[in-house]
């Protein structure tokens, strides 16, 4: 997939997900996620995405903490440069309880306004309160389907339209953009990787989502 406004996420100042089509401004510059780490400057910026590229971007997620830990962190994307978040992410971490599922629905006001005043996170009362709200969805899909994963299994495949209506449906502050990344990251939908790149041979060899359906 091509890397959507490229120029802006240099400014770091972009508010649109790591791979998609480019805008119009720059519809003649053809550069992927994978390409663009590769125009990079050795060093801590470097690393920071290399390591979310080589081994987490496109990887199937089986722990229903890490999945629910993926979404709040697209969500919390939305409107921001995804490598603000990428810097976040132990940050997140700590303050939504390791994205305990449990944990997070059970939430007080207290630890709303606690969230709030973390300067360490994103401080947007929609964003957290939608964090909260989508871990308590999450328990109650626990319930009936076993697991987060196998509620997202049971719901495949879906087009991206299908998938941005059930979402929506289903959580809170999950827009098209958020949903698509969200299962681009997660394996369900293909478009995270070239071909010819290594995370992306890595990433056959498990079998995602994406590539079951292919070869069904």
């Amino acid at each position: 997939m091509l890397l959507k406004n490229y120029a802006l996420l240099l400014r770091g100042i972009t508010s649109l997900p790591i791979c998609n089509q480019l805008n119009n401004y720059h519809k003649n510059l053809k550069m992927t996620y994978c390409a663009y780490i590769e125009t990079l400057q050795p060093g801590e910026r470097k690393d920071l995405h290399k390591d979310y590229h080589d081994n987490h971007y496109g990887f199937p997620l089986h722990n229903d903490n890490e999945l629910f830990g993926r979404l709040l962190l697209e969500i919390n994307q939305a409107g921001l440069n995804w490598e603000i978040i990428l810097k976040k992410e132990k940050a997140f971490r700590k303050a939504f309880s390791n994205f305990d599922i449990g944990k997070v629905a059970a939430y007080t006001g207290q630890e709303r306004e606690k969230l709030l005043n973390d300067p360490a996170i994103i401080r947007n009362r929609l964003k957290i309160n939608a964090a909260i709200e989508n871990a308590a969805v999450i328990l109650s899909l626990q319930k009936e389907y076993g697991s987060f994963e196998k509620w997202l299994e049971q719901n495949h495949p879906r087009s991206h339209e299908e998938w941005v209506k059930l979402f929506r449906k289903t959580f809170k502050f999950t827009g098209g953009e958020i949903v698509n990344e969200f299962l681009i990251s997660i394996g369900y939908l293909p478009g995270a990787h070239d071909e010819n790149c290594k995370a992306y041979q890595k990433i056959v060899r498990m079998k995602p989502m994406w590539m079951k359906t292919a070869l069904d």
